[in-house]
């Protein structure tokens, strides 16, 4: 017996640690609103809907079964039923009950997963948009209609379960009989069982009603379309009055089945079902067919017209790309080259440092230790540094502790716990030796971002919980005099401090040294759910978060910025988008994707800004789209966690930006749905096509994050920026920008210029086939990539510049020894020319034909007679650059051998400098460019 109430006992532990240990971590966000709404709702709709399942269940049992006939009937089928009748005698009761819990239970679990559809029917907010063909208000169709349906498959599910446990019950008893002569069902259970079909009819007349409005939401292909959503022609004009009459011929028959409790017999109610059944396939299917085929088809697009229109705007408003303002650009430029040259500044800050490409440069120079990480894809951000706005690329150190000297489970969980610091480059700053210019580097950090908070117990790479706080100490950095101690000292993650907690976690972690580790003491605090993403999808369930969380110093803090999107299924009209789809890009490897609670969406504001401290773990959500339904009705059903949009403070508004995933998913939109009226997307003749990116095939290009200026502008803004082609070509069809600075009052204002048609401005692939297909670069790549070097090509930047397209890339070397990117060239394409150069002003130089002051480079005058020509400033002597080779070399070694990274890094950078500063000077190579070309034109075989 004591053996039996111990397990038992354990086992509901077992099944309370779960629930305990997530009401402690919420209580330590302090959002239990949250998880205290989720529950009792989900709670709620347990019972309520498990108790309607058990009882309409096991009253129809016990219905049958006080219907049943007073005598059996003498037959071999009737004698071996008895037996059963027999044995469940003493335990009818039970069997009844048990019966009704086990599928109360079911259908409870299957109704409390709907906790969702209940909190947006019961808190809708009205979208103040109605429907182009009900005249209903959106929040009908993405708040009601649901809830409406679930409803009806709740309603269907228990009058089949109901039936057939009455249906078994009265054979079991007599009421059926199968082989027996004579009436094969008794009278009573006639009336049971046709009431209960009555009550399956009757539903089923409901159902068609709810089809109607159903037809706005409903999917399907045309002209290539598959996200296509709302009614056609044939919908409207067939489907939708067959739903209509269907609904009233299903009220008639279920009306049929009802009257045999007065006139027995299966007559009238059968014909009635047959009537339904068949009036089914001719009205619901062959008059729709036939109006497909015989008056749609031979003038479909003057037919669909309407809808097609209806289905633009419903689109169009539902991803908010309504507004977009497309404007004609020519393609060309009309300027003069010093013009051109003098307008690159005011136009754009081109950044250089590509944050998909340098983070091995950010891991080699300012890891420090080999413990720390930066995510493989670094992100693009705005600091004021100088009293002037940058474009900065930053990453955080984190910490890794697969890396860390010895792996056990103190070390894991214990001393390396977080990460310290974050690094970051200006964007469009690059310095001499082809590495970063670091605003802020180092450890402990020192830079331009001024004093923050630098550890890092939150990030998107702190996936393992870690113990901290209390008797043992953590590694905190690697000083000058060694690795430095810290204890934390924040409120984040959970106490330890009683063996109830430490047994719950123990449980729920599968570890159960936290039961009775001495290192485990007063203090002790347990961080979990570490990564942005898990921390804001938590406490706000009903989001859909950005693949791309983002840090920024913040007041003193580093803080991860979160978008968050609010999204439903239920625009009517609307065009559905899978979002994993449209957010891939050649980038989504490293960077992520989406998340979706609901992956297939028509409709999608970024409605909130979130924050996560990276030392305090501290979530808060902001409200960012005041105008958005959905958001309010979240806000309705878990009113206080949700700030106003006013509390966002200044320094945390100038990090705000717009965000990539929206940007994809409208951008995708934008493809097809850019036109102005229904024959264009009709005929398709204007599509438009996202480019592969260049340098990755089979991947789209990623939108790029830019300070530039439209034309219409009147000053550079930081946007968002990608390129279209058209469909199945590699020419430029559109250039587009979205205004990113939050702080802007044109913030999110899209802006599309688009280019003739009967022209062949060059497009991204093209201008990197031209640029690969140049024999002077090609030979200046080869050059780049001998030996063991390897050669990438950066973000290809467009930017539209007085008229025309200035197309400006980056190329990274990853040498021999360093075993990280470094720039050294830059390709810049502009009209018909084209450079490659070692920095982008002498690229831009030899693009216009002009320097800076306005003079043709190729026209410099000689030097005056007498006067000795001068080499450039700072060129060495061949031998000198072969010793500063030697000592670099020499000093990388003994870096290495300390294990300092730092000094290496600097050693490695010196040793490229040079070797290239010896190819410079190498007299053979030099002969090699001056040997003449052959009779044909082409380059000596032998150089």
């Amino acid at each position: 017996m004591t053996a039996a109430i111990l397990a038992a006992l354990a086992i509901l532990f077992a099944m309370f640690a779960g629930f305990w240990t997530d009401w402690l971590w919420y209580r330590s966000v302090d959002y239990t609103s949250v998880y205290r709404t989720q529950m009792l709702t989900r709670a709620t709709m347990f019972a309520i809907f498990g108790l309607l399942m058990a009882v309409a269940v096991g009253f129809n049992i016990w219905l049958a079964h006080r219907l049943r006939p007073p005598l059996s009937a003498m037959s071999m089928e009737q004698q071996n039923l008895d037996r059963y009748r027999m044995s469940i005698a003493p335990f009818k009761k039970w069997v009844v009950l048990a019966v009704s819990v086990v599928i109360g239970l079911i259908a409870g679990g299957s109704a409390s997963s709907q906790w969702r559809t209940w909190l947006q029917w019961i808190n809708g907010e009205s979208f103040g948009v109605t429907d182009p063909q009900f005249n209903r208000d959106v929040a009908f169709f993405a708040f009601d209609y649901p809830f409406y349906r679930f409803l009806l498959g709740f309603g269907f599910a228990v009058v089949v379960l109901s039936t057939l446990a009455a249906a078994l019950t009265h054979y079991l008893y007599g009421g059926i009989r199968l082989t027996t002569p004579g009436s094969r069902i008794t009278s009573s259970a006639t009336g049971h069982l046709s009431v209960l079909v009555g009550l399956f009819v009757a539903l089923k007349s409901v159902a068609y009603w709810f089809d109607r409005y159903g037809l706005a939401l409903k999917s399907g292909d045309f002209r290539d379309n598959e996200g296509w959503t709302g009614l056609r022609y044939v919908d409207a004009n067939a489907y939708l009055p067959a739903k209509t009459i269907l609904a009233i011929i299903a009220a008639i028959c279920a009306v049929l089945f009802f009257a045999t409790l007065w006139r027995r017999g299966w007559q009238l109610p059968v014909i009635g079902l047959g009537l339904m059944v068949l009036s089914a396939v001719l009205i619901g299917g062959v008059y729709p067919a036939l109006v497909q085929q015989f008056q749609v088809k031979p003038n479909e697009q003057a037919k669909e017209t309407p809808y097609i229109q209806k289905h633009m705007e419903s689109t169009t408003q539902a991803y908010d790309i309504a507004d977009a303002q497309v404007e004609d650009y020519s393609g060309t430029s009309e300027a003069d080259a010093e013009e051109l040259r003098n307008s690159v500044s005011e136009t754009a800050s081109i950044r250089l440092l590509d944050p998909s490409v340098v983070s091995p440069a950010f891991q080699q120079i300012q890891q420090v230790r080999g413990y720390y990480q930066f995510s493989p894809t670094l992100d693009v951000d705005r600091y004021s540094i100088d009293e002037s706005e940058r474009d900065t690329v930053v990453g955080l150190r984190e910490m890794n502790v697969n890396n860390a000297p010895e792996r056990n489970w103190i070390n894991d969980h214990f001393r390396y716990t977080h990460g310290f610091g974050m690094v970051a480059a200006s964007g469009t700053d690059i310095q001499s030796n082809g590495q970063p210019d670091f605003l802020e580097r180092d450890l402990p950090p020192e830079g331009d971002l001024g004093d923050y908070e630098p550890r890092v117990y939150f990030g998107e790479y702190t996936t393992q919980y870690s113990i901290v706080g209390g008797p043992q100490q953590e590694i905190d950095y690697a000083g000058e005099d060694g690795e430095v101690e810290y204890s934390y000292s924040g409120d984040a993650g959970v106490n330890l401090d009683n063996y109830f907690n430490r047994a719950a976690y123990a449980l729920t972690l599968g570890e159960p040294q936290i039961l009775y580790s001495g290192a485990i003491g007063e203090g002790s605090r347990i961080l979990y759910n570490r990564t942005p993403k898990e921390r804001v999808e938590a406490v706000a369930p009903w989001l859909t978060i950005d693949g791309d969380p983002y840090p920024a110093v913040v007041d003193g803090r580093i803080q991860w910025i979160v978008d968050a999107y609010t999204t439903t299924n239920g625009y009517p009209y609307s065009s559905r988008t899978t979002l994993g789809d449209v957010t891939e890009t050649s980038l989504t490897e490293n960077q992520g994707e989406v998340i979706a609670q609901e992956n297939n969406v028509n409709y999608i504001r970024n409605s909130v800004k979130a924050t996560v401290d990276a030392y305090s773990g501290e979530v808060v959500l902001y409200e960012w789209d005041t105008e958005d339904p959905v958001l309010k009705t979240w806000r309705s059903a878990f009113p206080g966690t949700v700030l106003d949009r006013e509390e966002i403070s200044d320094e945390l508004l100038d990090h705000l930006r717009y965000p990539q995933d929206l940007f994809k998913v409208q951008r995708d939109l934008l493809q097809r749905y850019h036109v102005d009226n229904a024959g264009q997307f009709y005929s398709g003749s204007e599509r438009w096509a996202v480019p592969d990116d260049p340098t990755h095939q089979g991947q789209s290009v990623p939108p790029y994050y830019l300070s530039m200026r439209m034309p219409d502008q009147d000053e550079q803004v930081f946007s968002l920026t990608t390129t279209f082609t058209p469909l199945n070509r590699d020419t430029l069809a559109a250039y587009m920008a979205v205004e990113a600075d939050a702080r802007s009052d044109d913030y999110g204002t899209m802006r599309i210029l688009t280019l003739p048609s009967n022209t062949t401005v060059w497009g991204p692939q093209q201008v990197q086939s031209r640029f690969n297909s140049d024999p002077e670069i090609a030979e200046s790549i080869n050059l780049l990539s001998r030996g063991d070097s390897e050669v990438e090509y950066g973000n290809l930047l467009t930017v539209p510049l007085e008229g025309g397209l200035l197309y400006v890339e980056p190329v990274y070397v990853r040498g021999a020894g360093t075993n990280y990117p470094l720039l050294r060239r830059v390709l810049v394409t502009y009209g018909e020319r084209t450079a490659f150069e070692d920095t982008l002003e002498d690229a831009l130089d030899v693009v216009f034909g002009v320097t800076e002051s306005g003079e043709d480079p190729e026209e410099t005058p000689p030097p005056e007679e007498g006067e000795e020509e001068q080499p450039p400033d700072g060129e060495a002597t061949l031998q000198e650059a072969i010793a500063e080779a030697q000592q670099a070399w020499e000093d990388s070694e003994q870096a290495l051998q300390d294990g300092d990274w730092e000094a290496f890094g600097e050693a490695q950078a010196r040793l490229e400098e040079a070797l290239a500063q010896m190819e410079d000077q190498d007299p053979a190579r030099n002969e090699e460019e001056e040997t003449p070309p052959d009779e044909e034109g082409s380059p000596d075989a032998n150089s």
